[in-house]
Formats: C-alpha cells, structure tokens, sequence
C-alpha cells in the first residue's frame, strides 16, 4: 500500500525566519530582565503564508460589493495527499499462520473472541485521541467477516458515523447557518466517501453541488480530474473511488469513525472542521476471494462566508483545507482511483517502493497534512 500526498517543492518554500521584529522585542525584553522566551522559529507553514502575506502573492480578491477595502477568500484550498503500502509477504504469511493456528502464540493476549464482527459498537468520538487503537485479533478478513481483526469492526457503520454537534450560533453567525454549513459538510463526506455508486467509480454529483463555484481553482480541478486525471487533478485527494475492473467492496458496509466541530470563520462564517476515517474492505474483481482493505483518513475545513462582505454563493461551502491519508493504496498512480494491495501480491505494484517507519492507519492521533510526498509502509491493515 502506499502514500501519496501534494506538497510544494523545497524550491518554493520561502526562506523568512523569525520576524526582524520580534526578534528586537525579545533582546529588548531580555536587557530589562523581564524574563523573555526566546522566540519559537516559525513551522514552514507559518513561512509560507507570512511569505505570501509580506510579497502579496496569494491575497484575497477585492469584493465585488464593497470595494478596494473587503477582501474574499483565497480560493485555492490547502490540498496533501499521502499514501501507505503493506509491510511485505513474511508478515503477511506470519499473520496468516497464527490466523490458523492461534495456539502458537502463548495464552490469549488478544482476548477471546476478539475478532467477533458483533462486538459492541463503541460511543462517538467526542474528543481527538491520544493514541492507536489497541491490538486486535489476528483473524484475517474474509468475505463473511471483512473487518475481522480490525479497531473498525467496532466502528459505526457508514453515515451513522457521521454525528454532527449540536448547531449554536457562533459569534454573529445564528444557529441556523451553523446548522446549514454543518449539514453541507455531512452531504459532501457521505457522497464522496460512502455512496456506493461513487466508490465503485462514479461520479460524486450531490458533493460537488455543496462547493462553491466561486472556488473555481477547486471545483474546476475536480471536474477535471474526473474527466481525465492527472497527477495534478486527482479526485481521489477529496473523493473515495476504486476502479470496479479492479476490485469491488465486499457486502455494503463502510466503516466510519470521527468528528465534526465548529468554530469562529475567518471570513463572516463558522468554520467545520471534519476529521473521520473510513475502511473499505475489497476483493479483486476476477473473482478472488482474499480480502484486504484500505483505510483513508479525510480532514477538511470548510466555511459558508458573510456573502454580504464577500464574493461567495450562499449556502454553498468554500473548502480552506482538505488532507488525506490512504492506507492501503499504490504509490504515485494517479488515475482518479485508490489501487488497494493484496498480501498474495506483494511485490507485484507498479508504483513506488514503500520505505519508512511503519504506521498504523487506524490512529486517529496522529496529525496528518505535514509530512511531503512520500510512500510509506503500514504496520496493519
């Protein structure tokens, strides 16, 4: 399985440090004893955008309604990809000995029954986690039981995951634009990642009709990408799609797990942000019954804008940021699908070679949009 994630080149991340600035204010601080930390330098993030900011580059249109002095939001939204491939056969072939032959293993660490697909389904997530899921079973999936041996057979099933928090208004934003920018954000996860039509290939109508046309960077890109992908308009950076001459899902459930919170906008709006995950479990479409699954993780950041300050369209979402991470999907392809590999044909992927520390897909601790573009290799999937 492998990683994919858009990054700029090193060429283009801007070389500005600390502010002149502050810098002065901290030597000035420090002579009066006043006990001054010294400054923390900047993430390249912080660089970039105070590089665009400074330069000019990449600020804001002027509002069509209000003049020189209101500015809309930049268009363009923050996009990483990154993709994780499988660890190789010796494990997967020490895995598949213990599914077999669990005495090997001395006692019962994983607890019995653990790999039931009844286990009790746990409560919503509420607050980030601190850390993976515990060990599971080494039950391989199969057809009757494709999430057996996976944190996700506790999981919700497919948009029962989705739980949106109670709609309040935000500052100056009532409760029911609250409730409208939430309800936009669910309508574009569900059909992008859960509408069975759309995973199998299709096309994700109901979640385009949720983004503005105003973003014209973003919602141009996509139609694109669907219409012919490119490693620079590739759908599956916002959409889950598998090629259905490749692999089909196994029976009608998507595990799902995350949360949605809501915060002050940065432009007259409330600010969703959407953090879930979901575990796809396939079979290769020549009628092979061996199961793997690919697990893609999706945080967005969407907001409706004042459409009274800025040029926007009401009620529909400007997208600030949307970062992916695929567990379980071949490196450096960029045909508009997610490729999911198979333990039997590990080895056999056309893409890049997986390299790095392991990861655990299922770790909803970890913060995802920061590393560059890499192939990486997953401890389980």
């Amino acid at each position: 399985m492998s990683d994919r994630r858009s990054e700029r080149s090193p060429e283009d991340e801007p070389t500005s440090s600390i502010p002149d600035e502050e810098w002065e204010r901290f030597v000035r601080d420090s002579e009066q004893g006043s006990g001054a930390s010294v400054p923390k330098e900047p993430s390249a993030r912080a660089r970039e955008v105070a590089a665009r900011l400074k330069s000019g580059q990449g600020t804001r249109p002027e509002d069509r309604r209000t003049g020189p002095d209101r500015r809309e939001p930049d268009r363009r939204a923050t996009r990483r990809r990154r993709r994780w491939t499988l660890l190789g056969v010796p494990l997967a072939l020490v895995v598949a000995v213990v599914a077999m032959r669990p005495s090997l293993i001395p006692g019962d660490p994983f607890g019995a029954g653990g790999g039931t697909e009844a286990a009790a389904e746990l409560p919503a997530e509420t607050a980030a986690p601190t850390a993976a899921p515990g060990p599971e079973s080494l039950e391989l999936p199969t057809l009757d039981r494709p999430f057996a041996g996976s944190p996700a057979r506790r999981w919700a099933d497919g948009a029962a995951g989705i739980v949106l928090p109670k709609a309040t208004a935000v500052g100056d934003v009532p409760a029911e634009t609250v409730q409208l920018a939430l309800e936009q954000t669910r309508k574009l996860l569900v059909d992008a990642n859960l509408n069975p039509a759309v995973v199998a290939g299709g096309h994700p109508k109901a979640a385009l009709s949720v983004l503005d046309p105003e973003q014209p960077d973003l919602l141009d890109g996509l139609k694109a990408g669907l219409r012919s992908p490119s490693e620079a308009h590739d759908p599956v950076s916002l959409i889950s799609r598998f090629d259905p001459d490749e692999v089909r899902l196994v029976g009608d459930v998507i595990k799902t797990r995350g949360r949605t919170t809501v915060g002050k906008g940065e432009f007259g709006g409330v600010r969703v942000r959407a953090d879930y995950t979901f575990v796809y479990p396939v079979v290769r479409s020549d009628g092979s019954t061996e199961v793997t699954r690919t697990i893609v993780r999706r945080v967005i950041e969407a907001e409706i804008p004042d459409p009274e300050r800025y040029r926007a369209t009401p009620g529909l979402l400007t997208l600030l940021r949307y970062d992916e991470d695929a567990g379980n999907s071949t490196c450096d392809v960029h045909d508009g699908y997610l490729h999911p590999e198979f333990p039997s044909r590990n080895g056999s992927s056309a893409g890049a070679t997986p390299s790095g520390r392991a990861i655990d897909p299922y770790d909803r601790s970890r913060e995802i949009g920061k590393d560059g573009h890499a192939c990486g290799t997953l401890s389980r999937t």
